[in-house]
């Protein structure tokens, strides 16, 4: 009977993989092999003439490697379906800096044989990546799970925990502290012993047993499986040296790897570019979400200790035992020498934009760092981008359906779906390492961190004392919550801005924002040429290359579900799929920019909404040209303070140790230099400066001031009038709205108008609350996703990426904040009420109206 089942086994891995399709691609990879190993023939290097492939990663093709005589591959290839085809970018349209490390083997191939082996046979030319695997630096990853439970911490936590337990008790029983019939001394032992066996089982679930032969065959798979699905894996080299640099600079300091949250895949892919740089892998935080069968298992051993998703029970009862563990377990980790990576984010981006981060494990390591556990760490802020998401989508969540747990057999079929299509290029990109000492020493003297304008106090984020892994296990000081919480913001901030723009969200970008009615390849063409230029120098572009290639392949990749292609007068006319839900998965890849595009659709926003207010309170017609609408520039500024607190959990628009309220003039003057909106310089007479000079003489006179002191103000107030960067607040200053620019403002209108039709959604719903009537907060969530819904089938809302529970939630931290309704926890169960003296109609229509005011026409 077993040796049926191994033949079935046997015949089920030949039928897959000598399937007509797989043998072909088998063919090309062996005879890839054979040209590597007697070098016949070279690939010409997609990153430059005479270029040697092996030694920088370039995106080969198998054209070259073609074998003779195959007139009828080439005619299946003609005749296969267009819509499966993917399209490779070639020598120019791709990173030229980056290379792809799926093709590099920095331990084996024939470079390193001549460098290594000269004039010797080394099978590594023959198997390069087996060679590669084998060949990486081994690093010593000492386990510390055992010094975990008798550590003073823990034993403390068990402590408290069996003494809740007594009160718990006594409370259960009704009997009275003094009462000695109830034997304490008994149940305190009982309940000490449940409470440690309960610990050590959390410590078994939670450590990693990183090993180094696990990583070499991990390694190993990894080669042979992603070029399967993905075009390429590309990395900067440089970044790669950076971070060995700063490794012999700080050899006894731990790297702290912080990955924006994308992909399942993430869990991975920094090791795996970590060990084939000889680079020491981290130990990396995973939810316990994936500590399944087999797969699990499979990342423990890479690295991966696996916390729970909630720390805390239904009841909001801490966990004083499992928050102890993590917390020394953490410590232990990092003063062994581990590296750590956690995603900053708790879990992956549902919307493709960035979330805000979860101080949790990061409140842990600076509190290490405190208390001298670690003399330093090196933050380093990761990026990670796919042109098309290997997870698939998150349409059903967004929609407000439960999530689909993790399973074996979800696993295993998501792996095989996987493996039968392409989802092109992978970009990594490891920013700056940067000291914690270092910043923490810097925000604790910068003047930002703690003397806050009246607009800063009034936008100042409210730190999470609670996130996804536990952060009120440090320090409950407000101070050192905000101190953490502004190095989390920090990381996320420049992680945002180092993620490279892929080709699919630059063509998504333009099609929902710009053409969202479609438009002819030449005209995307321009508009990808022009986005180009904006970006450049600014954010790093993943793609480079021809526009007209650039959009054909981004088509190809995302497919006729988000994009649709057909002929128009003999041009290839281009359109994105905005019905539901298909628009939500394609503003995935859009929103990838909006953070750079959030403060310039901001202020354009604001400045637009202010001058439809006047045109409305002047009953102006719009068409009619005769008197030219401006907006005072104080007004704009304050309006644009109001709708950036709007959306201060959407986006971080700034560093912590930057004033938002200087952000926003800078972005307005950059505004005004591409004449999307203009401010005329004013320009004032000898006399009318004089004539302000003796105004404020007369109202000093009498006043004990110098003339030099007088000099100075005059030198000021002359600064002030005449365009001075700071003193420009009178609303004699005019923004005017170049007519020629007009297009190009309703585009950066159109950039936020899914989140403020979100927020309107919402506070519309708040009406369901009136009467005192609470509502649990997931249904409540559901109404208002209902209410969009509506909105959007009826057109009272044109975009259908309205429609995110992320986007819900975060209006209602807003609208909480605000004191505008209160989340209660009651016996685990969230209740959503309005919070006097909101609960009344006249206010509800108050708060509608002031979120309303910023959905544009």
């Amino acid at each position: 009977m077993l040796g049926i089942l191994e033949v079935l086994v046997f015949l089920c891995i030949i039928g897959y993989f000598f399937n007509k399709e797989r043998a072909i691609d088998m063919v090309d990879i062996i005879s890839n092999r054979v040209q590597e190993a007697y070098g016949s023939f070279r690939l010409p290097s997609v990153f430059g003439p005479g270029t040697d492939t092996q030694q920088n990663g370039g995106f080969s093709t198998y054209s070259m490697l073609k074998r003779f005589g195959e007139a009828g591959r080439r005619q299946r290839e003609l005749n296969a379906d267009i819509d499966r085809q993917r399209p490779q970018l070639g020598a120019d349209d791709r990173r030229r800096h980056a290379i792809d490390i799926l093709r590099v083997t920095t331990h084996a191939g024939e470079q390193y044989a001549r460098a290594n082996n000269p004039g010797s046979f080394d099978w590594g030319v023959w198997c390069p990546h087996l060679a590669q695997a084998t060949r990486v630096r081994r690093f010593p990853y000492p386990q510390v799970a055992g010094a975990v439970l008798p550590d003073e911490r823990v034993q403390e936590a068990l402590d408290m925990a069996a003494k809740e337990s007594i009160n718990e008790k006594r409370a259960e029983l009704g009997v009275a502290e003094n009462d000695e019939s109830f034997d304490e001394d008994s149940y305190y032992s009982k309940m000490l012993q449940n409470h440690e066996r309960r610990a050590g089982k959390i410590l078994i679930g939670m450590r990693s047993k990183i090993s180094n032969l696990v990583l070499r065959i991990t390694s190993w798979v990894l080669y042979k499986l992603l070029p399967c699905f993905m075009s390429g894996v590309a990395a900067h080299p440089a970044q790669v040296e950076m971070i060995k640099r700063a490794i012999e600079k700080h050899p006894d300091v731990p790297l702290i790897f912080l990955p924006l949250h994308r992909s399942h895949l993430d869990y991975i892919m920094v090791s795996f570019i970590l060990l084939n740089n000889d680079i020491k892998c981290p130990l990396v935080a995973g939810g316990d979400n994936l500590r399944i069968p087999v797969f699990g298992s499979i990342l423990r051993y890479d690295g991966a200790f696996f916390i729970k998703r909630k720390i805390d029970p239904l009841t909001g009862k801490k966990d004083h035992v499992y928050r102890a563990i993590l917390h020394t377990y953490l410590q232990k980790c990092l003063t062994a020498g581990h590296n750590v990576e956690f995603f900053i984010e708790g879990g992956r981006t549902r919307t493709g934009k960035p979330c805000m981060p979860k101080s949790g494990i990061l409140s842990v390591i600076v509190d290490a760092f405190n208390d001298k556990s670690i003399s330093d760490a090196l933050l380093v802020p990761v990026s990670i981008n796919y042109e098309k998401l290997v997870d698939g989508n998150f349409v059903r969540e967004q929609l407000g359906q439960k999530k689909i747990p993790e399973s074996f057999a979800s696993a295993a079929s998501a792996i095989m779906k996987v493996l039968k299509a392409r989802y092109g290029l992978m970009r990594i990109d490891f920013n700056e390492p940067f000291s914690l000492s270092e910043l923490v020493k810097s925000l604790r003297k910068s003047d930002t961190a703690h003397n806050y304008t009246p607009e800063m106090r009034r936008l100042q984020h409210k730190p999470s004392s609670s996130s996804l892994f536990g952060t009120d296990v440090v320090q409950e000081e407000q101070d050192q919550r905000q101190l953490i919480d502004n190095i989390a913001r920090h990381v996320v901030y420049d992680s945002a801005r180092a993620t490279s723009v892929m080709t699919t969200n630059a063509l998504a970008f333009l099609l929902l924002n710009r053409f969202r009615d479609g438009a002819p390849l030449s005209i995307l063409v321009e508009a990808l040429d022009e986005l180009r230029t904006v970006l450049s120098g600014v954010r790093d572009l993943g793609f480079t290359g021809a526009s007209e290639d650039v959009i054909r392949y981004a088509t190809d990749l995302l497919g006729p579900g988000l994009v649709t292609k057909e002929m128009r007068n003999g041009q290839l006319f281009i359109k994105p799929v905005v019905m539901l839900p298909n628009v939500i998965e394609l503003s995935y890849y859009s929103n990838c920019l909006l953070p750079h595009f959030a403060l310039e659709s901001i202020v354009v926003t604001c400045a637009s909404l202010l001058k439809r207010e006047i045109e409305r309170k002047a009953n102006i017609d719009r068409h009619d040209h005769v008197e030219e609408v401006t907006v005072g520039r104080r007004a704009l500024l304050e309006m644009c303070m109001e709708f950036a607190e709007l959306l201060m959990y959407e986006f971080i628009l700034c560093k912590p140790c930057q004033k938002l309220e200087t952000v926003i003039e800078n972005t307005l003057q950059d505004l005004c230099l591409r004449e999307i909106l203009l401010q005329p310089e004013l320009v004032f007479t000898e006399e009318q400066t004089m004539a302000s000079k003796l105004a404020y003489n007369l109202e000093c006179d009498g006043l004990d001031v110098g003339d030099e002191e007088l000099d100075d103000y005059f030198d000021e107030q002359h600064n002030s009038i005449t365009g001075g960067r700071f003193g420009m607040d009178d609303d004699d200053t005019r923004i005017h709205f170049p007519a020629e620019k007009h297009c190009n403002r309703l585009v950066l209108q159109s950039v936020l108008a899914p989140f403020s039709n979100t927020y309107s959604a919402v506070a519309s719903s708040l009406h369901q609350l009136l009467d005192g009537n609470s509502i649990v907060e997931s249904e409540f969530i559901r109404l208002c996703i209902k209410e969009i819904s509506t909105r959007v089938e009826l057109g009272d809302c044109k975009y259908g990426e309205s429609i995110s529970t992320d986007t819900v939630r975060n209006c209602l931290k807003v609208f909480q904040k605000r004191s505008y309704i209160e989340i209660t926890n009651n016996n685990g169960v969230r209740l959503v009420s309005l919070q006097a003296p909101y609960d009344t109609m006249a206010e509800l229509q108050s708060i509608v109206q002031q979120v309303h005011i910023f959905v544009p026409v």
